[in-house]
């Protein structure tokens, strides 16, 4: 019996990214593949990139130098390109960038088996071409779900899947659904709502190569919920470029407020999180849902970007720092613990010392537990690239550190805030040093703070991807300590 070829996915950017590998996974399993972890130890090195700001760009060709370096010093054969950035720029990638012995885009992922043997078998496999993926579904999103069916949407599987699969890989539910193998034993785990946004900000790319919003139907997300859990995961995040739009392409723009309570329902599963979420399109019932109903995390990722209208009105997004603080006021008489997180945007082209005061003003009022700042710099094809009043580099750096140094002592704030609350923690990791490493439910895994247990119940017997209620004792910046007594979880 000849030796099965050895595949390794390295993964670059957000949970989108992670999901899409899983399912890279479930298909090269299922065509007959051996999965590694190590680049090092893989016939082949698969590098999903990042292609959304210049230092997620900068990283994945990082990524795939290193992985380049590995070929003729051990098993590496090949290392191919996949993931945003090889959708985004394909053979402009694959002319910049020789080392990759292949750039391959998102209509590549249901052949993706025999791209890598004609590869590894020295032959060649065309650089994707790039396209504006928003051209590929209708306009109108009510006839997107029959046109979707021919299109290539990671997370939505345009063919049935074979009958016989290995253990560990499994159609998420219908006959219809992508394959997906779990590469680590997280208790968390993203499942993607939904593919693309409809959104047209002025600076962001996205939408040109992740194409047109399309939700998932509810009973395949259901259905890879339950295969999660049977996997052991506790908690699952609901990951896509806008959750708050889910079901309007299938006639119902409240969807997932019927949703969650179902996917909170699944056995074994002991907290859902819904992140990306779009301020302007956040209604009541959404809110009493996220903020009333068992197990599922009063959390809320609101992408605010800025909070001074005219700024965002040139980002062709809505709102503005009063609007913001309200919503919050609302989120907050529902929910006291509420968590919030959100991303920001200094330096956009017109952005004056006033605008920048009115994001002050807005930081110091929302009591946010976690902040991203970026600094603005253009992005090639966005509307936002062409706009005049660019800012000098040195007076977006400034802005950037001053609103980043802001940031940081409000979550510091914010974590001392919840000193003395009682948090339900998800156990995540046993530390040697640190003892036992979780999050609560106003934590997202990777953009958030963490939460180290201590106290007796932190003892010996504590597993992994139990959960436990504990008292916060102490901060380290946003991260948080807290006391956990015993028989504490569940």
């Amino acid at each position: 019996m000849p030796e099965r070829r050895t595949v390794a996915l390295v993964t670059l950017g957000c949970a989108r990214n992670e999901v899409d590998s899983e399912e890279l996974a479930g298909r090269l399993e299922a065509d007959g593949w051996q999965l590694v972890e190590d680049a090092e130890d893989a016939d082949v090195a698969v590098v999903n990139t990042c292609g959304f700001v210049e230092a997620a760009k900068k990283d994945s060709v990082d990524a795939l130098l290193e992985a380049n370096d590995l070929k003729g010093h051990g098993k590496t054969q090949a290392v191919v390109a996949v993931g945003c950035m090889a959708e985004r720029y394909g053979k402009e990638l694959a002319d910049a960038l020789p080392e990759a012995d292949g750039v391959l885009g998102f209509d590549d992922y249901s052949d993706i088996s025999n791209r890598l043997q004609t590869i590894l078998s020295g032959g060649s496999v065309e650089a994707h071409t790039p396209r504006d993926r928003r051209k590929l579904l209708p306009i109108s999103p009510a006839e997107r779900q029959d046109a979707g069916a021919g299109i290539a949407l990671p997370g939505h599987a345009p063919v049935a899947a074979p009958k016989d699969l290995p253990e560990g890989v499994a159609p998420a539910s219908g006959p219809r659904a992508p394959l997906r193998r779990r590469l680590g034993s997280n208790p968390v785990a993203s499942v993607k709502l939904a593919s693309g946004c409809d959104r047209r900000c002025s600076f962001c790319a996205i939408p040109s190569f992740r194409g047109s919003f399309i939700s998932r139907r509810p009973s395949d997300v259901l259905g890879e919920t339950r295969w999660l859990a049977e996997q052991g995961v506790k908690e699952v995040m609901l990951v896509s470029e806008n959750n708050t739009s889910y079901g309007k392409d299938l006639g119902d723009i409240r969807l997932l407020e019927t949703l969650l309570p179902e996917l909170a329902a699944v056995d074994g599963i002991e907290r859902i999180r819904v992140s990306y979420l779009q301020p302007a399109e956040m209604r009541p019932g959404l809110i009493d849902v996220l903020t009333s109903t068992e197990k599922v995390a009063p959390y809320f990722d609101l992408s605010f970007q800025h909070s001074a209208p005219g700024v965002l009105r040139a980002m062709r997004r809505f709102g503005d720092t009063d609007r913001f603080l309200e919503l919050l006021e609302t989120i907050r008489s529902k929910a006291p613990q509420a968590g919030v997180r959100s991303n920001f945007i200094v330096g956009f082209p017109g952005e004056t010392e006033g605008d920048l005061a009115e994001l002050e003003r807005f930081l110091t009022g929302a009591r946010l537990d976690a902040i991203g700042v970026f600094g603005y710099s253009d992005e090639e094809g966005t509307e936002a690239a062409t706009y005049d009043g660019k800012l000098d580099q040195d007076v977006v750096d400034e802005r950037l550190a001053h609103i980043a140094r802001l940031a940081e002592d409000l979550t510091s704030q914010r974590a001392e805030e919840r000193l003395g609350e009682s948090v339900e923690v998800l156990v995540e990791s046993l530390d040697e040093e640190e003892g036992p490493l979780g999050r609560a439910a106003h934590q997202a895994p990777e953009t958030d703070g963490q939460i180290r247990l201590t106290g007796p119940g932190a003892s010996e017997g504590l597993q992994v991807g139990r959960m436990v209620m504990a008292k916060v004792v102490g901060t380290e910046g946003v991260d948080l300590v807290a006391e956990c007594p015993e028989e504490a979880g569940r």
